[in-house]
């Protein structure tokens, strides 16, 4: 049950919202264009971040795009 410590684990890495419009979800309360989150975990298809109610929750890939470092 290792998704319960989540919200205290070291940050991955961080991503930004590049849109919320999803077309079967509804995640437009959760996110918001242009904000940075913290991604707890990865899988190939989703990212496990700490969302705008505070909580971690698991979004897919294609809302995002990766912050560089540069």
């Amino acid at each position: 049950m290792i998704h319960k410590n989540w919200e205290n684990h070291k940050t991955i890495k961080q991503i930004e919202c590049v849109h919320n419009d999803a077309e079967k979800f509804v995640v437009n309360n959760v996110l918001a264009p242009g904000q940075t989150y913290d991604v707890k975990n990865e899988s190939e298809e989703f990212y496990f971040i700490v969302d705008n109610s505070g909580r971690v929750g698991g979004f897919y890939k294609h809302y995002f795009k990766e912050i560089t470092n540069s």
